[in-house]
C-alpha cells in the first residue's frame, strides 16, 4: 500500500493566510512592508528561520533580537482564536484506508498544537509527526521527504505527497515521489494550481472531498 504524506499548514489546517497576516503585521512594525497576499505566495511551505533569512538578505539588515519569538508568540495566539482545519479534510483522510503521516515546515510543537486545535491529532500518531526541524535543509529540499518515507518504512516512489505549496510541490518531486496539489487554501489565487503544476503535481485538487478519487486515479496510473 501507498504511504500518504500530508503537508500540514494549507493542507490539514487552513493556517497559511494567519501566519501571513501575522507576519506582515511584524514586518510592517520594523519597516518592510509586505501585504499578506504576497508573504502568502512568497512563503507558503516555508520554514520561519528559513522565511526570516529569505527577508535579511533580501533587504540587507539583521532583523531585530527577538523578532522570531515575538511573531511566532503571535501566530500561537491567532491559531488559538481562528484556525480550522480544512472543510471536508477529516472525511477525506478516513475514506482512504493507507498508510499516512505528516510532514511539514512547522516546528514539532506547532504541528502537534495545530492538529490539535483543528481535533485532528487522533488521525496521525506522534510517530507520524514529522518536521523539516529533524533535517538538514528545509523545502524545497527533498529531506524531510525521504526522512519521512525512510522512518515510515517506504520506498519514495510508493509515496503520495499532499502539498499546497511550490517549495512543498518541488522537495517531494526532488525526493522522487508523486505529488497531488492543494489549493483549497484561503491563502490560494488564481495562479496557484498552474504554479503548482508547473512544478510538478501530477494532480491539483481545490476541495478535500476530491483527493480519494485523485489518489486513486494515481494508483491506477502508476507502472
Amino acid at each position: 500500500m501507498p504511504l500518504l504524506i500530508f503537508d500540514c499548514d494549507g493542507v490539514l489546517v487552513d493556517s497559511e493566510y494567519l501566519f501571513a497576516c501575522v507576519a506582515s503585521d511584524c514586518l510592517s512594525e520594523i519597516g518592510i512592508a509586505i501585504t499578506p497576499e504576497e508573504a502568502a505566495r512568497r512563503f507558503a511551505g516555508v520554514s520561519l528561520k528559513d522565511l526570516l533569512a529569505e527577508i535579511e538578505r533580501e533587504h540587507g539588515r539583521v532583523l531585530p533580537e527577538g523578532l522570531e519569538a515575538d511573531l511566532s508568540s503571535r501566530e500561537d495566539q491567532a491559531y488559538g482564536r481562528l484556525l480550522q482545519p480544512i472543510p471536508g479534510v477529516r472525511e477525506a483522510i478516513l475514506a482512504l484506508p493507507l498508510p499516512r503521516c505528516v510532514a511539514s515546515s512547522s516546528l514539532p510543537k506547532r504541528i502537534s498544537a495545530s492538529l490539535t486545535l483543528t481535533r485532528l491529532d487522533d488521525l496521525f500518531m506522534a510517530q507520524a509527526q514529522f518536521s523539516t526541524a529533524l533535517v538538514a535543509k528545509g523545502k524545497p529540499a527533498p529531506d524531510i521527504f525521504e526522512h519521512a518515507a525512510r522512518i515510515m518504512g517506504e520506498t519514495p516512489e510508493n509515496c503520495i505527497v499532499v502539498e499546497d505549496s511550490v517549495a512543498g510541490v518541488t522537495g517531494a518531486v526532488a525526493a522522487g515521489m508523486q505529488v497531488i496539489g492543494f489549493v483549497g487554501g484561503r491563502h490560494c489565487g488564481p495562479a496557484h494550481g498552474a504554479q503548482l503544476s508547473a512544478a510538478g503535481a501530477r494532480i491539483v485538487i481545490a476541495e478535500m472531498r476530491r483527493l480519494p478519487e485523485a489518489v486513486r486515479g494515481l494508483l491506477v496510473s502508476s507502472p
